[in-house]
C-alpha cells in the first residue's frame, strides 16, 4: 500500500475488489481488524477506519461478538457503481474525442473491435 492515497482508503478499495472477485462472498464472514492490521501492517485503528468506510457504506455489517460480514447484494452493488465509473471517466470522454474526430457510431465499433484481444 503505497500509491499515496490514505492507506484505509487503500484497505477499503482492496476489500472490496476481494468482494467483486468472489474471495469475500456475500453473506461471508470477513478477516477480523487485527488480522488486516497484521496481513498490511498497518494500525488497526487504520484498518478500522477503511472498514468502517465500507460499513457506512452498507457494503459490510458488523455482528457483534461475532465478526464483519459482507451484506447481500454488496458485489452487485459495488459493480454497478464502478461500472458508473468507468462510463463516466473512460467512456464519456472517448465518445467526445470520437465526435471531435468525425468517427461514426460503426468505425468507432470497428476501432475497439480491431483492439480488442480475441
Amino acid at each position: 500500500m503505497d500509491d499515496g492515497r490514505p492507506i484505509f482508503l487503500q484497505l477499503a478499495e482492496r476489500i472490496e475488489d476481494g468482494i467483486i472477485d468472489g474471495t469475500y462472498p456475500d453473506e461471508g464472514q470477513l478477516p477480523s481488524i487485527n488480522e488486516f492490521a497484521a496481513f498490511h501492517r498497518i494500525n488497526p485503528a487504520t484498518a478500522l477506519k477503511g472498514i468502517t468506510r465500507l460499513v457506512d457504506a452498507g457494503l459490510v455489517y458488523k455482528r457483534r461478538g461475532v465478526g464483519m460480514f459482507v451484506a447481500a447484494g454488496a458485489r452487485d452493488r459495488l459493480l454497478a457503481a464502478r461500472r458508473e465509473r468507468f462510463a463516466d471517466s473512460h467512456i464519456a470522454p472517448l465518445l467526445a474525442e470520437a465526435q471531435t474526430l468525425g468517427l461514426t457510431t460503426d468505425e468507432l465499433i470497428d476501432l475497439i473491435r480491431k483492439d480488442t484481444p480475441s
